[in-house]
């Protein structure tokens, strides 16, 4: 059997912190998760309950869940690539953020690089170069994944050579790796149905061993519209048949697989109410066998909730 770490985005709330993020990851047949130690949107923070941590790594090893398949990301208003006060707040917070992810024994944070608004790209670059040269030491047991992005509005990141110059930047940069995003490198112009190529050329620029995480994605775009849309897995423009080829691809066997597609949409008692597709999709690719119905099969499912 073909070794395969799946998992998705899952929740990671005050109440049961870790515990119940292992245990919506298990819900969905995964191996592997992510989650942000508190909303994406904004740096408000709980303090770690190192119990639910404890009682979290019991069920993960009951599970067969792996703590180095597990990834945490960084909120999305984190801008390393901008300039005065919310440049250094941004430096301070992910120096907090790293302690934290130290306390779950977590290895992997994920990070997009930033926006460099209204300064220029050159100076964007080299801001976040400075910040994570002040972030990241010798002594560092977390490394920071620089995701691969769209290239929507002033976004850093969206080629390879752009994150190799960052990455060489960096004095320690054994722990700066990277998280692959298949949707954004498609809509930054990276041809995902000759995904050989795609990878041949990260190699080529940045090297393999330096793939830490992989987000899988379906989009809504063409190849380079630049624009960050998400698809579910095989309904968007790169299709089923291309994702399964970067997930099981034999070079990328031991990198976690993490699925951040969008939630679906299910028509309650008039209510409008978001359902995680996670349980279908991680079946279809463990399968591999597309559903046609997988849209359909989500809302029946959880209307019977």
């Amino acid at each position: 059997m073909e070794k395969l770490i799946i998992g998705s985005h899952v929740s990671f709330k005050k109440q049961d912190q870790l515990l119940g993020s292992v245990i919506e990851a298990i819900s969905y047949g995964s191996n592997a998760f992510m989650i942000y130690t508190g909303a994406p949107q904004n740096t408000a923070r709980s303090p770690i309950d190192k119990d639910y941590t404890l009682k979290g790594y019991k069920l993960m090893e009951e599970h067969n869940i792996d703590i180095n398949n597990v990834v945490v990301h960084a909120p999305y208003i984190v801008n390393l690539a901008g300039s005065g006060a919310n440049y250094n707040f941004a430096i301070m917070f992910l120096k907090e953020e790293i302690k934290r992810v130290e306390e779950l024994g977590i290895t992997k944070l994920v990070l997009h690089p930033g926006s460099h608004v209204k300064l220029t790209r050159e100076e964007g670059i080299n801001n976040i170069i400075n910040a994570l040269n002040i972030i990241v030491d010798g002594n560092s047991k977390v490394d920071i994944l620089l995701e691969t992005m769209a290239g929507k509005g002033t976004e850093i990141g969206i080629t390879f050579e752009e994150i190799k110059t960052i990455i060489d930047g960096v004095k320690y940069n054994e722990h700066i790796k990277v998280c692959l995003d298949t949707c954004h490198i498609n809509d930054a112009g990276y041809l995902i149905s000759d995904f050989d190529n795609v990878l041949k050329e990260f190699d080529k620029v940045i090297g393999l061993p330096k793939l830490a995480c992989i987000h899988i994605n379906d989009s809504i775009n063409e190849i380079g519209a630049k624009k960050d849309r998400h698809a579910n897995f095989g309904k968007g423009t790169l299709g089923f048949d291309n994702l399964i080829n970067v997930i099981y691809h034999k070079h990328l066997k031991d990198v976690p697989k993490i699925l951040e597609t969008p939630y679906v949409t299910v028509n309650d008692e008039s209510k409008e109410r978001l359902y995680p597709p996670y349980k279908f999709e991680i079946e279809m690719i463990k399968n591999r066998v597309e559903n046609p119905n997988l849209i359909e099969d989500i809302r029946a499912y959880y209307k019977k909730f």
